[in-house]
């Protein structure tokens, strides 16, 4: 009996634990992918989502653009449009940028960060963070944008 007991008891224990990391995985609490863990597809992947969503904004295509945003951020917009303004309003420099450079994959708060230099309509240079999330189907996602404009260097 102290056999099966134990047996049972074990055999729960994996079953939680492959439980929990299940979980963990569908819901992107599991360890976070590092920047310098990412493979070359994937530095790829990262890029041809960025770069596939300038190009909606660029065209103005909100629903490609809204698509291309992680499911956190497609739930704090709710809509393409409500999220076309938000970029309109507050993302001029990725919204039509004049240049839009890639720089290095950089690891923030946990999360590949694709870095890109980025000079906006009015002329002014910004670095942009696009910090980015795997879905479970193996699929990026951008997860946000920050903006930072250079540190001014005076003499």
């Amino acid at each position: 009996m102290a056999a099966t007991a134990g047996m049972l008891q074990a055999r729960w224990g994996a079953t939680a634990r492959a439980s929990i990391t299940l979980i963990l995985l569908l819901f992107g609490l599991a360890a976070p992918v590092l920047a310098q863990d990412l493979s070359p597809t994937d530095r790829s992947a990262i890029r041809d989502v960025i770069q596939g969503q300038v190009e909606a904004f660029r065209r103005d295509d909100g629903g490609q653009a809204f698509g291309l945003a992680s499911p956190m951020i497609q739930g704090m917009f709710g809509t393409p449009e409500i999220f076309m303004d938000m970029v309109r309003q507050g993302y001029q420099p990725v919204y039509r940028p004049r240049v839009f450079d890639f720089r290095e994959i950089v690891s923030l708060d946990g999360q590949p960060t694709q870095k890109v230099h980025v000079v906006g309509p009015d002329g002014r240079p910004v670095t942009a963070y696009y910090p980015m999330v795997q879905l479970p189907d193996g699929t990026w996602r951008i997860n946000g944008c920050y903006l930072k404009a250079p540190e001014d260097h005076q003499a």
